[in-house]
């Protein structure tokens, strides 16, 4: 659980329910029915017609990505690849065939069962940044379903404070329907600005961070892999790997693996 969205969540929500109290209104003020209808409901009915229905039903699961760290052991991955560099400089390209049976990460296993197969480096690069480049169409099909609830939810916002000043000006005879129609005129405002600013444009910007890691990733491993078919020397390939790292963790990495 990624404690930092919380917080940001909590955080958000906490300060504008104690700058409502301490302006001294209270928060049931706030809390208008049709006014959540309008925004909250018609903003994501509009994601049906952005997206279709498997982008609007899977909403849902991509802002719960924001929730969760994703862990792309950059540790294990370049201590894997440079015991594979090992081997195969001791023993040949062939003897990593029975190394990939042991690896879980479907994209480098792919890579090195190239490189097995004798497959032209020019090759393998094309093929795997082929498939990095679908993976992060994906994830900007998500990001895009994300920024689009920010910029409808305002929208629908204005709308329902169209439809309170209709109401009101309608109604101006009738006192009492008045700070009824005020309130869903000025709400609906306040509840699309609130989703868009508080909710939806962070996650996607968390969303990003984490496609720009997980890029990262796969792009050390394109290189390692593309480093094995080469033949390079380990320190040199630990060079080129720990180059993706930041300084600190890069100095971690490097007291663990690389050798005098």
């Amino acid at each position: 659980m990624d404690l930092s969205t919380i917080i940001g969540l909590v955080g958000c929500l906490g300060m504008v329910g104690l700058g409502i109290i301490t302006g001294g209104s209270g928060l049931l003020t706030f809390v208008d029915i049709p006014s959540v209808l309008i925004v909250v409901l018609g903003s994501y009915f509009a994601l049906f017609t952005f997206g279709g229905i498997g982008t609007a039903l899977g909403i849902f699961g991509t802002l719960g990505l924001g929730f969760k760290i994703p862990n792309y052991d950059e540790r294990g991955i370049i201590t894997r690849l440079m015991a594979m560099s090992e081997k195969a400089r001791r023993e040949g390209l062939l003897a990593l065939e029975e190394e990939l049976e042991d690896l879980e990460d479907e994209f480098m296993k792919k890579g090195l069962r190239l490189v097995v197969d004798g497959t032209d480096a020019e090759v393998i690069r094309t093929l795997m940044e082929t498939e990095l480049s679908q993976i992060q169409g994906r994830h900007a099909d998500k990001i895009s379903a994300v920024n689009m609830w920010a910029t409808l939810a305002p929208g629908l916002g204005m709308l329902g404070t169209v439809i309170g000043l209709i109401g009101m000006l309608k109604n101006l005879e009738d006192k009492s329907a008045l700070g009824p129609n005020m309130a869903v005129a000025l709400i609906t405002t306040l509840y699309g600005s609130m989703m868009a600013n508080l909710i939806m444009i962070p996650m996607a910007g968390k969303l990003k961070n984490q496609d720009a890691s997980e890029t990262k990733v796969k792009e050390m491993q394109i290189e390692g892999v593309l480093s094995i078919q080469a033949g390079d020397n380990p320190r040199i390939l630990a060079m080129k790997l720990l180059s993706y790292l930041d300084p600190g963790d890069r100095k971690a990495v490097e007291a663990e693996i690389v050798k005098d």
